[in-house]
């Protein structure tokens, strides 16, 4: 059996039986499968009773429409333990009267699969720490167990050369109640020998270890998952897709299956998140990342990022949003990134009303007098004591670094007033006929780079760090001449 954590855009194959938790004597034979592209599939040589029946006298029974749906089956298949979640019957062949008996076929579609473990739900805590991978973890990172050497005397390569592996220490931090840990796992040196040649090997994989300092579900462990790659897809300014995700049972969880020996303590997990990370696939370049582990330390960064993912989880879901599944249609990117700024400054809690409380009440239940009873609920609706979203626009741009800002969006009060009539004439009158498409494409980017640099921000990256992303990264220096092209009052 392979120690190696289970990709998630490999495919794999389980036979077995296969049982409800509450009918343990009821196994069904059957074969698990997994693909990236289509999920769990459950074939089953049997069936379990999937139809909605109710018993309407002795020895009659009804039988209604629609399908029971189970949300745990047990399994135990290639010498593990597997739990299956939220399972739905999607088919299957059943004969009644046939010549020559044979069993039913059933097929079964789940969303999770926890393959080293019976779990009896997704709330049932059992697990002790969780290990995940990333897309461009190991870039984020900044550190690495290789280090290269070739000889080039006098300025040439004389053909020689190393290739040393030396193991990296992990970084630690507590934070959120648990231990989040930045560590490296690599293999053995592998020689693979062909006919055409030989080739040496080592594989180094970058990981975020978390343990809890008390046992948690798998509800949680997917929320801690998801943790990791929000945060890489901020660093990266792109789509982080989950690699791999392993679970470590917490000791004396559940007593061990009298036919094994020895129980397996890795959970390898099988799931759905925003996006499945490609492990063979090359890793981004360094100055297309916003910051790594070296411009801003693992220690500091960690601690930041989990109040502000939990302060600002909205925001950051919107704003992500438009790199993990963009809209084909400008008016969708316009709504959802001036939607993720508005969220945003209500997150950060630095609302300011435009009036005291105290001499805005009062104002407002003097003017409501002046209006007609059947009227009087929709306008004390209409009058409101909150910041506009211009207004708003103004103090996301007044937070980070001013010289940054001031070089992706060199007028700032223009780009407020646009974007606050694009957004109001869309959701006002469902269409925005006083903008060109290119002015529309600029507000969308401006205003996602500027809630990007606010939450940059907000995670403690430096002034200058900032400056040089601003106009350095590609993207951002993009972004930056739209806004200087169409974001800029005409005299400038």
């Amino acid at each position: 059996m392979s120690h190696e954590p289970l990709n998630l855009d490999d495919d794999g194959e389980w036979a077995g039986e296969w049982w409800l938790p509450d009918e343990p004597d009821h196994k069904v034979p059957g074969t698990l499968r997994y693909t990236s592209a289509d999920g769990l599939a459950l074939t089953l040589i049997g069936t379990f009773e999937d139809r909605i029946s109710t018993t309407i006298s002795p020895g009659g029974v009804a039988f209604h429409e629609g399908r029971r749906t189970w949300e745990v089956i047990h399994g135990a298949a290639e010498q593990r333990e597997i739990t299956l979640f939220g399972c739905v019957p999607n088919g299957g062949k059943r004969t009644y009267g046939a010549r020559v008996q044979t069993p039913d076929k059933q097929t079964i579609t789940s969303i999770t699969g926890l393959i080293g473990a019976h779990v009896s739900g997704e709330d049932e805590v059992v697990f002790s720490a969780a290990e995940v991978s990333v897309d461009n973890l190991g870039v984020w990172g900044a550190t690495s167990v290789f280090e290269g050497f070739w000889g080039a005397p006098r300025g040439r390569p004389d053909g020689s050369g190393t290739i040393s592996v030396k193991p990296v220490e992990a970084q630690t931090v507590k934070a959120d109640g648990a231990e989040f840990i930045l560590a490296h796992r690599h293999t053995l040196p592998f020689f693979d020998q062909r006919q055409g040649g030989t080739t040496g090997r080592v594989r180094d994989t970058t990981f975020v270890r978390i343990v809890r300092e008390t046992p948690f579900s798998w509800r949680e462990a997917m929320r801690l998952a998801r943790t990791v790659q929000d945060l890489i897809a901020l660093a990266t300014h792109r789509a982080a897709g989950v690699i791999w995700l392993r679970l470590r049972l917490a000791e004396g969880d559940v007593e061990p299956e009298p036919t094994r020996p020895q129980r397996e303590s890795n959970v390898e997990v099988i799931y759905s998140p925003s996006k499945v990370g490609d492990h063979d696939a090359k890793v981004i370049e360094p100055h297309r990342v916003f910051f790594t582990c070296e411009t801003l330390p693992f220690e500091e960064v960690i601690p930041r990022w989990c109040k502000v993912h939990e302060q600002l989880q909205s925001a950051l879901n919107m704003i992500l949003g438009l790199r993990y599944a963009p809209a084909e249609y400008i008016e969708n990117n316009l709504l959802t990134a001036v939607g993720a700024a508005e969220v945003l400054h209500r997150g950060l809690d630095i609302d300011e009303p435009p009036m005291p409380r105290e001499e805005f009440k009062p104002m407002r239940e003097a003017m409501l007098t002046h209006v007609p009873e059947q009227h009087r609920e929709r306008i004390k609706g209409s009058l409101r004591n909150d910041p506009t979203l211009r207004e708003r626009l103004f103090a996301l741009a007044a937070r980070p670094d001013q010289e940054a800002m001031s070089t992706l969006v060199p007028d700032i009060d223009r780009w407020a007033r646009r974007t606050t009539r694009a957004r109001n004439d869309l959701a006002h009158e469902g269409r925005t006929p006083n903008h060109t498409f290119e002015e529309l494409i600029a507000i969308v980017d401006v205003t996602t780079a500027v809630v990007i640099l606010n939450l940059l921000h907000e995670v403690g990256l430096s002034a200058e760090r900032q400056r040089e992303i601003v106009k350095e990264h590609p993207q951002l220096r993009a972004t930056a001449r739209q806004a200087s092209r169409h974001l800029c009052a005409p005299n400038e």
